[in-house]
């Protein structure tokens, strides 16, 4: 669970920091950057598990395309200045952990702060492109004893943070910097027995990826517990023609962030419940949440000629209508239904505009649908309780209506002063006054009901009412 994010120097990002909790839901107009919060989240899981240069390329560059010119991801990437990266990401990882070659293990602490620094190696010779370089890179233990201060977000104390955060560290950091004689830096693995452990030091100047995303084994089981979160922070992208696609008994049988491998998915998790017909029914059952579906049931069909799975929609009327047939809004929606019912799905979900393709009649159920997604803080994690955060992004003014006020956030360009001491605009998120975010770290920075109106407008004859409960 990511709990706290700090970017700076990444696209629109200055200064930039938000305390996360279950469900969060950012709201604001077009082009203030809100995407933005999304791909550094998503670069920070990429750099968790591919080389530097990979990870770059797999992030929207400032087009929204691809373009693997490392340049894009810096807020004044075409400039002659140079060039920096920070992110800071403090998480809750989870209490055990597998490693590459199967063997379990359990971190040392689960309360944990990450800290990663990225420079940019202009072109050289017969380089076209530049490259980016690792400068720093921490992992080190959040103490418990502060966690009521650092997990604000209304939970359980006994029940929710009891499960989730445990152990205890003395000593040294899990990984460290440090400077050698020329000023390079050096960053060190501590073994997670602290100022007893004999750490392993390695130069960064030239290393193609971070520290994390080369830990595979559990000889350091906390920092593999870090990269076990990290590349669980995932990115939805459902995509109509991947959720139409039938699935051939091969495939594999995990849903990907496009969608596909529906059926598949729906399958193995209707048998792993060991009724796969009341999981069906409780995934028609949530359908049917949606005006204008008529649903009477929903099976995964299984064509042994053909090897194939396939979705399958009843209509009352006895009409069986494949997952081709259905709508994109009734696809996305069915989508989120098959990842409620999957207990295997755990991490950090981003969703953009839950509301597109979705019926303004049906918006009140696609809300209740991503909020239910995210984890019950009232309860410790579990298999009826998947240990899963949600963030979404929405321009929605009804999506605004809908969602909790706790969970709400309101993105808005600032002016701010650059590291180069200009002034540039900078993507801002601002708490509702009386939330849980609205302290005296957000001192001026909270907003009313008046002050999002103008913003968010909604169409005639609709009513936006905000309230603190």
């Amino acid at each position: 669970m990511l709990t706290r994010l700090e970017v700076d120097g990444f696209k629109n990002l200055l200064q930039f920091e938000v305390d996360l909790g279950p469900f969060t839901c950012i709201a604001g107009v077009n082009g203030t950057g809100k995407s933005n919060i999304f791909d550094a989240i998503q670069f920070i899981s990429l750099l968790a598990d591919k080389s530097l240069i990979e990870a770059a390329q797999e992030v929207r560059g400032v087009h929204g395309e691809r373009l693997g010119d490392p340049r894009d991801l810096f807020w004044d990437g075409y400039s002659g200045a140079h060039h920096t990266m920070r992110f800071a990401a403090e998480m809750i990882v989870p209490g055990e952990i597998e490693d590459d070659f199967g063997r379990l293990a359990m971190p040392t602490t689960t309360f944990l702060r990450y800290e990663l620094e990225i420079g940019y190696v202009p072109p050289r010779g017969i380089e076209k492109i530049g490259r980016l370089s690792l400068m720093a890179e921490n992992l080190r233990h959040i103490k418990l004893g502060d966690a009521p201060d650092r997990l604000r977000f209304r939970h359980s104390a006994g029940n929710f943070r009891k499960a989730v955060l445990h152990g205890r560290r003395a000593g040294t950091a899990f990984i460290s910097t440090t400077k050698d004689a020329d000023g390079q830096p050096i960053i060190s693995i501590h073994q997670d027995g602290g100022s007893r452990g004999q750490p392993k030091p390695a130069a960064a100047s030239r290393a193609p990826a971070t520290v994390v995303s080369t830990v595979t084994s559990s000889d350091d089981p906390t920092v593999l517990a870090a990269r076990r979160e990290m590349q669980s922070w995932r990115r939805l992208a459902l995509e109509p023609s991947a959720l139409r696609t039938a699935d051939r008994y091969v495939d594999q049988r995990q849903m990907d962030p496009t969608g596909r491998h529906l059926a598949a998915t729906l399958f193995r998790i209707a048998y792993e419940d060991g009724d796969p017909e009341r999981v069906y029914a409780r995934v028609a059952g949530r359908l049917a949440d949606l005006s204008g579906v008529d649903v009477r049931g929903l099976r995964v069909d299984h064509d042994d000629v053909r090897e194939l799975f396939t979705v399958q929609l009843v209509e009352s009327g006895g009409l069986v209508l494949p997952a081709r047939s259905l709508s994109e809004g009734t696809l996305r929606f069915l989508a989120l239904c098959v990842l409620l019912e999957d207990p295997s799905v755990e991490g950090l979900l981003c969703m953009e505009e839950p509301e597109n393709g979705i019926h303004p009649a049906n918006l009140n159920a696609m809300v209740h649908l991503v909020e239910d997604l995210a984890v019950d803080a009232e309860e410790a994690p579990g298999p009826d309780n998947p240990f899963r955060q949600v963030i979404v992004n929405t321009h929605s003014p009804a999506v605004v209506q809908l969602v909790d006020p706790q969970d709400l956030l309101f993105a808005e360009a600032d002016i701010r002063q650059a590291p180069d001491g200009t002034m540039t605009r900078a993507l801002q998120l601002r708490p509702l006054a009386g939330s849980w975010r609205d302290n005296e770290n957000s001192s001026g920075t909270a907003v009313t009901k008046a002050d999002i109106l103008p913003y968010l407008t909604a169409p005639p004859g609709a009513q936006l009412t905000l309230g603190i409960a």
